[in-house]
């Protein structure tokens, strides 16, 4: 039935030939593939058996696909086997099949047979033979050799070529062809070759029966295969011919060396037989083929098994290695533990079927090392030498200079280019050929360069507090482990004795495996007295600049230190902020915005409760508007950020050094000593929002009947930010001794706020309704006089 169906199938194609004289000869083929399916192995079912047919062509001679490594597909992955199971449970790890990934990527075929053939190749039924003939006779011709083994030359005969090699074809022809014909030069030449069948069974990915080419290898059939499958041998693979076992290959010398000196070629109905795996062993631990192996009488050696994977690592330790082994007569625990040397007598050591080999790593201690990190220039192991000590590792007061110092510092000095004037896409702007660039004028270059060297004098400015990193000389502590405990021990030493000194009692002996570990003052906090404390002062003093400040210094003894005021300082308008200060304020801002947050969604619905149902429209309208107002407001109040100023509380009728408070300085302060201004200004629900000209002896209600209270302004809620950054408010001044709110007298750069009804039902604004009054806003919350305008 299979064998009619094929013949139908061929006489099919050939009709659809003779039908459509465009199609190609290649038809029939197609149509088998078609019916073949995608499986190259045809062992069975019609699709097979017409495959292996072969189409027919001139001389009623099959041409078969060949094997040619044109396309690649993924092969299947192998489930693993029994044994690797078994190890996956004991070691945690599934580890492959030793060669398994050789086979990884499995090659269909497409025919190629154009190739020339080596001189030994021997001709067969199938091959076809270019033919030229010339001087007495001119002849060319192509001839397949038929199944007698012969090809027929015209006027000459039937020569049989079956048998010969490519080498001898030549002169075989000349000699037949010259006993018929005298003066003549002859060429041959093999112009295709055969395809062959073979078959592959056993222990195989996908057994069946194959068509090869003729120049195939017992090898070239296995990768067509896709290899030996998981049960299956790779160190006895054996190809029969006929009744007789030709040969019996090894692939680990394939896999691991590369020889095929003993891989046979393919003939006509071979048979390849893929036996089920012999002795197994894992080897696993710190091995880089970690793998599955199969194990070959009289190579079932240690070291023999190691060598194809490079032999004994380097990061494996040579004294030891665990062998797990399977003991058949043990019926209770058949397994056991050996400890093994990977020495010469080691290596001697035969495995057994089922063995799991280990190779246990180095250790990472390092026997002769001391480690420096920390503050230096270089952290590094450095070698340990009998007798070293904490100066002969630190031999100078340089290596502990940081690489990122030197980096830093040469970065203030690199030449920048000029940034080219960008067109309207953003593009640098070279102009069309023929038009004149963009030139800017003197003013702007200037403006350019002046912004340039602002900040260029600004991060000059940063770099001095690289101070603070400076190394931490009293203080610097040796790690070591005792090896009787096992406890780490942490002996600390005063490093600028160690170092400088070369104090005994802190010029420490060390030891193998000691880190030493150097500290910067930023890392440890040090008594107020040792660290380096920055401040900066600018404005009207006599030498602005940045100064280092001394253990306990105030803020007017620096002043006076570096010469005091000048005329034109305004010492009630003295700018003084902190970084602590500004953390501690934008702490206080975060949490103000998340309790705004917070009652953000809740406030809404009490609105709501507590209005009537005969204003629900009105009031669901009002609180809508009412809610995008407030988040609004949240969203400019998270912009915001603390500028961390100290209000210093100063005397408005005292302009002198002796008015400032003596407050202890610290890291980072910065003082900015104004001049003084010559106006006062009013601010928010007024209708004059201006600055206007100081004049002594002005008081608030002057200011206000200036400027003009709009209707829309909140008088109960009014106050005066002060120069000095206090804050004086309207409920703050309500005594009849302490004089009123509209009598106080204004300073210079004083400015009188009036905040606006934006809720008139609740007469303050959501956020200043959380924050209970501009006065926590100010000062609380560090936001200063720009604030008021933002929210």
């Amino acid at each position: 039935m299979t064998a009619l169906a094929a013949s139908l199938m061929l006489s099919g194609a050939a009709w659809a030939q003779q039908a459509l004289p465009g199609a190609e000869a290649s038809a029939p083929a197609d149509l088998l593939r078609a019916a073949n399916g995608s499986n190259p192995a045809t062992g069975n079912g019609m699709a097979g058996q017409a495959r292996n047919l072969g189409t027919m062509q001139a001389g009623s001679q099959p041409i078969l696909p060949e094997l040619t490594p044109d396309s690649k597909r993924p092969a299947e992955p192998a489930r693993p086997n029994q044994f690797q199971r078994f190890v996956q449970e004991s070691t945690g790890k599934l580890l492959p099949v030793y060669g398994a990934e050789l086979f990884a990527q499995t090659l269909t075929y497409a025919p190629v047979s154009n190739i020339a053939p080596p001189a030994n190749y021997v001709l067969g039924t199938g091959d076809e033979v270019q033919l030229q003939i010339w001087g007495a006779v001119d002849l060319a011709t192509k001839l397949v050799v038929d199944s007698k083994g012969q090809i027929t030359i015209p006027k000459v005969g039937a020569v049989t070529v079956a048998g010969i090699s490519v080498g001898k074809l030549e002169p075989t022809l000349k000699a037949h062809v010259n006993k018929v014909f005298t003066n003549i030069e002859l060429s041959a030449s093999v112009a295709k070759l055969r395809s062959i069948q073979v078959y592959v069974v056993g222990q195989a990915q996908r057994p069946g029966t194959y068509t090869l080419s003729s120049l195939s290898t017992l090898v070239n059939a296995l990768f067509a295969s896709g290899g030996p499958s998981a049960n299956g041998s790779m160190r006895a693979i054996q190809l029969k011919r006929g009744s007789q076992l030709v040969a019996t290959i090894d692939l680990y010398d394939f896999i691991a060396k590369g020889d095929k000196l003993n891989d046979p070629s393919l003939q006509p109905g071979d048979v390849i037989v893929i036996p089920p795996a012999g002795p197994r062993v894992a080897v696993t631990g710190a091995y880089d083929q970690a793998a599955i192996y199969e194990l070959k009488p009289g190579r079932n050696k240690v070291g023999e098994l190691l060598a194809l994977g490079g032999g004994v690592p380097t990061l494996a330790t040579p004294q030891k290695a665990l062998l797990e082994r399977i003991d058949p007569s043990a019926r209770q625990s058949p397994r056991q533990v050996q400890e093994i040397a990977l020495n010469p007598a080691g290596l001697q050591q035969p495995l057994r079927d089922g063995d799991v080999l280990t190779l246990l790593p180095i250790s990472p201690a390092f026997g002769n090392a001391v480690t420096l990190q920390g503050s230096v220039a270089q952290p590094l192991r450095h070698a340990w030498t009998s007798g070293m000590k904490v100066a002969d590792l630190i031999p100078e007061p340089e290596a502990l200079i940081s690489r990122d110092y030197y980096l830093r510092k040469n970065a203030f000095v690199q030449l920048q280019p000029e940034p080219e004037e960008a067109g309207p896409e953003g593009k640098a702007n070279d102009g069309l050929p023929g038009q004149l660039k963009p030139v800017r004028n003197a003013r702007q270059n200037l403006k350019l360069r002046d912004e340039s060297s602002k900040a260029e004098g600004a991060a000059i400015l940063d770099s001095f507090s690289e101070g603070k990193r400076q190394i931490n000389w009293d203080y610097a502590v040796i790690e070591r482990l005792n090896k009787d405990t096992l406890s780490t021990q942490l002996i600390p030493f005063n490093l600028g004795k160690a170092v400088l000194l070369h104090d005994p009692e802190h010029n420490l002996p060390l030891q193998p495996g000691d880190v030493v570990s150097i500290f910067n003052q930023t890392d440890l906090r040090l008594p107020t007295e040792r660290q380096s404390r920055l401040v900066r002062i600018e404005g009207e003093v006599a030498a602005p600049g940045v100064y280092q400040v001394k253990p306990g210094e105030t803020l007017r003894q620096l002043i006076k230190r570096i010469g005091g005021l000048t005329p034109q300082a305004y010492v009630f308008g003295t700018e003084f902020t902190r970084e602590s200060v500004r953390q501690q304020q934008q702490k206080n801002l975060d949490q103000v915005i998340a309790k705004l947050e917070a009652s953000l969604s809740s406030q809404s619905s009490t609105q709501l409760a507590n209005l009537g149902a005969d204003r629900a429209a009105q009031a669901a309208a009002m609180v809508e508007a009412q809610k995008q107002s407030q988040q609004q407001q949240l969203a400019r109040l998270k912009s915001l950020r603390s500028n961390g100023r100290v209000a210093l509380e100063l005397s408005p009728t005292q302009n002198s050094l002796a008015a400032l408070p003596d407050v202890p300085l610290e890291d980072g302060d910065r003082i900015v000593m104004p001049s003084t201004p010559g106006f006062v200004a009013a601010f928010g629900a007024v209708n004059n929002e201006n600055v206007f000209v100081h004049k002594p002896g002005r008081t608030v209600e002057d200011v206000l009947r200036i400027a003009g209270v709009t209707e829309d302004g909140e008088l109960d809620q009014a106050f005066v930010l002060r120069a000095d950054g206090t804050v004086v408010a309207r409920k703050d001044r309500s005594g009849w001794f302490g004089g009123s709110f509209d009598s106080l007298a204004l300073m210079p750069g004083d400015t009188v706020v009036v905040p606006q009804k934006v809720d008139r039902e609740s007469k303050w604004t959501f956020i200043t309704r959380a924050v209970k009054d501009w006065t926590q806003i100010l000062a609380n919350l560090g936001l200063g006089i720009a604030a008021i305008n933002t929210l």
